[in-house]
C-alpha cells in the first residue's frame, strides 16, 4: 500500500485538530477573543481625573489661584475642598479620594517674604498609577502658580518679562517617551502579554491534543507523521501571531512595526518552540484534562518571570536560570525589541538562537520518545467525556 504524501499527512493532522472542538477553541478562538477583549480593559491608557481633595487653610487669593489651577488639571479632579485635614484623611481612608494637598496657614505670607513655603501632597501608594497622577497633577498645577510668582518677583527687581523668563529657566527640559509615546499602561503591558497569550493558548491546545492521542492510543507513529502533526500544530500559532502583530497592535494603536521582518523571524522560531513544549507536556501527562489543568495555572508565574513586570535582578538566581525554559521569556524580550523598539535582528540574535534550539531540541526529543514508545491500547472512557 502506498504511503500518503507528507502534505496529505499534514492536512489529515490539521483536520484532526479542527475536529477536536476543545483544541480548536483554544488554538483559534481564544487568541481572537483575547485579542479583542484583553486590550479593552486598558483602552483609557492613562489614568485621568483622579479624585482628590484640597485642604485650604490659608484664606488668600494665592491659595484660591492654586485651587483653580488644580481644578483645571486633566490629571486630578478636586472633589473635596475643605479646611480640615482630618476630613481629607478620612475620605482617603474610605477610598473616596486617592490623595490630597495641604495649603498651610500663612502660606502667602511666607511666599511674600521669600521664605520656604511647602505644600505637602499625600497620595494612596497602594495604587501606583493613580498615585503618580495625583503627584504629577498637583506638581504641575502648583508649579505653574509658583513660576508666576517667581516671574513677578524678578520683574519687580527690574528685569523685563523676557529677562525674567530666562533667569527663572535658563535650561528648558523636554521629555520624550521613547517606544511608548502615550506613556500608557496598555501600550506597555499588552505588547508583552500578547506573546504570553500566544504561548499559553498554543501550549494548552498542543498538550490537550497530544494528551488525547495518548488516551486513545494514537500517539505511536513514525517520524513523518509526527512532523506533520507538529507542523499542523504550528499553523494556528503562526496565524495568531500574524493576527496580533498585523492587526491587533494596529487596531489598538500600540507602538508597532519597528522591524516587521524581524518580527516574522521571531514567529518562525517561537511557534515551533512552543508547539514542541506543548506536545512534550501532553505526552508526559498522557491525559486530556490533566494537560489543560497543569498548563492553565502557569500563566501568572511566567508573566512575572518574563522580566517586563518584575525586575529580573530581584528574582532568586535559580529562577533567573529556570525562566529560560519557557519560550515566552526569550519571545517577549525579542518581540519588544523588534516590534516596539525597532531593534536590528542582530540585537536579538541570542534570543532567536535559543528559541530555535528549543524548537529543534523538543521536536527531536518528541520524535525519539514516539519511536521508542510501545503501542498502547486506547483507554476506556465513560461516554460523554471530552476526547471520547
Amino acid at each position: 500500500m502506498r504511503r500518503p504524501g507528507f502534505f496529505l499527512l499534514w492536512l489529515q493532522s490539521l483536520a484532526a485538530l479542527l475536529r477536536d472542538q476543545g483544541v480548536a477553541l483554544l488554538l483559534f478562538g481564544a487568541p481572537v477573543l483575547y485579542g479583542f477583549f484583553y486590550p479593552w480593559f486598558y483602552a483609557p491608557e492613562v489614568v485621568q481625573r483622579v479624585p482628590v481633595a484640597v485642604v485650604v487653610q490659608d484664606a488668600s487669593n494665592l491659595s484660591r489661584q492654586m485651587l483653580r489651577f488644580a481644578q483645571a488639571s486633566p490629571r486630578i479632579d478636586p472633589v473635596l475642598v475643605t479646611s480640615d485635614e482630618g476630613e481629607a484623611r478620612a475620605a482617603l481612608l474610605a477610598g473616596q479620594i486617592e490623595g490630597y494637598a495641604l495649603i498651610p496657614r500663612d502660606f502667602k505670607r511666607k511666599v511674600l517674604r521669600a521664605e520656604e513655603a511647602v505644600v505637602p501632597v499625600h497620595a494612596n501608594g497602594a495604587y501606583p498609577l493613580a498615585a503618580k497622577q495625583v503627584q504629577y497633577g498637583f506638581a504641575e498645577a502648583f508649579g505653574t502658580v509658583s513660576a508666576g510668582v517667581e516671574l513677578k518677583r524678578l520683574q519687580a527687581g527690574g528685569q523685563s518679562a523676557l529677562q525674567a523668563a530666562d533667569s527663572r529657566s535658563p535650561v528648558n527640559l523636554r521629555a520624550v517617551a521613547l517606544f511608548n509615546p502615550t506613556e500608557g499602561y496598555g501600550s506597555f503591558v499588552v505588547a508583552a502579554v500578547a506573546i504570553l497569550i500566544l504561548q499559553q493558548t498554543l501550549l494548552m491546545g498542543g498538550a490537550l491534543l497530544v494528551g488525547t492521542w495518548r488516551e486513545q492510543g494514537r500517539a505511536h507513529a513514525d517520524a513523518r507523521t509526527w512532523l506533520a502533526r507538529l507542523l499542523a500544530l504550528c499553523a494556528p500559532g503562526w496565524l495568531s501571531g500574524l493576527f496580533y502583530f498585523g492587526w491587533i497592535f494596529l487596531w489598538q494603536d500600540y507602538p508597532r512595526g519597528g522591524n516587521p521582518l524581524g518580527a516574522l523571524a521571531l514567529l518562525a522560531v517561537f511557534t515551533p518552540a512552543v508547539a514542541g513544549c506543548g506536545a512534550l507536556l501532553g505526552w508526559w501527562l498522557a491525559e486530556r484534562e490533566r494537560a489543560l489543568q497543569v498548563a492553565m495555572f502557569t500563566s501568572i508565574p511566567l508573566a512575572f518571570l518574563a522580566g517586563f513586570t518584575w525586575p529580573v535582578e530581584a528574582l532568586p538566581e535559580l529562577l533567573q536560570w529556570l525562566r529560560w525554559l519557557s519560550p515566552s521569556t526569550a519571545g517577549i524580550q525579542a518581540s519588544l525589541r523588534l516590534n516596539q523598539a525597532g531593534a536590528p535582528l542582530a540585537a536579538v540574535l541570542p534570543q532567536l538562537l535559543w528559541l530555535a534550539a528549543m524548537a529543534v531540541g523538543t521536536w527531536v526529543l518528541l520524535l525519539w520518545i514516539a519511536a521508542r514508545a510501545p503501542r498502547r491500547a486506547p483507554a476506556v472512557q465513560p461516554q460523554g467525556l471530552p476526547g471520547a
